[in-house]
């Protein structure tokens, strides 16, 4: 996520932003339940190989990808607690120093919870600074809300369905392989705050 990220409703820059994330992470009964089961299950079966994560937030995805992947984010404070983690992540300024931003370099470019926090051309500038190191064929695939879950979050600045997320790929250059709603149907989403908008592009 670019540092320049702003929302009305808050910033996603900030210690206060990692503390979000890590206490509805922490919930009891998410762990008790198990309720990441069917989200890893659905990263790991896109089979995205060697993985950049842009926005990985305090390392998720990266941990449901077993670590094969680098994660990149503009909060230093979720930083630390991916590298607290075991993963493998850098704020935007180190990855671009580091030895992984080189052309090619990854089968596939992850942005989970990206896309709503910035309006349309800021994701674009984000994306595109991304994607010369994507391999060409790689996959870019995209996880943003469905209603409930876009009005959860005070920082959340436009909403993104598939007409909105497809609309950025094709604007990039990238082909669209398949849009699909997760875990449940479409309608789901409004009232279902976890129900998901997956994208699934290619880079030619």
């Amino acid at each position: 996520m670019s540092e320049s990220v702003k929302a009305s409703g808050g910033t996603t820059d900030g210690v206060d932003y990692t503390d979000r994330l890590q206490r509805l992470s922490d919930a009891g009964w998410k762990r008790a339940l198990n309720v990441q089961a069917p989200y890893r299950w659905n990263i790991r079966r896109l089979d995205l190989g060697f993985t950049l994560d842009v926005g990985c937030g305090i390392g998720r995805n990266l941990a449901h990808l077993d670590g094969n992947g680098v994660g990149v984010d503009h909060n230093a404070t979720s930083i630390t607690a991916c590298r607290a983690a075991g993963l493998t992540a850098f704020t935007i300024e180190d990855f671009f120093k580091s030895e992984y931003a080189t052309p090619g370099r990854f089968d596939a470019i992850l942005g989970a919870h990206l896309i709503e926090h910035v309006e349309e051309e800021q994701a674009k500038e984000i994306i595109s600074s991304y994607l010369p190191f994507l391999r060409s064929g790689g996959r870019a695939v995209f996880i943003t809300p469905q209603e409930r879950g876009y009005a959860s979050d005070a920082t959340h600045v436009r909403f993104s369905g598939f007409d909105e997320v497809g609309k950025i790929c094709t604007d990039l250059g990238l082909t669209l392989d398949r849009q699909f709603s997760f875990p449940f149907p479409r309608p789901t989403g409004k009232v279902f705050t976890y129900n998901e908008f997956v994208t699934v592009a290619r880079k030619p």
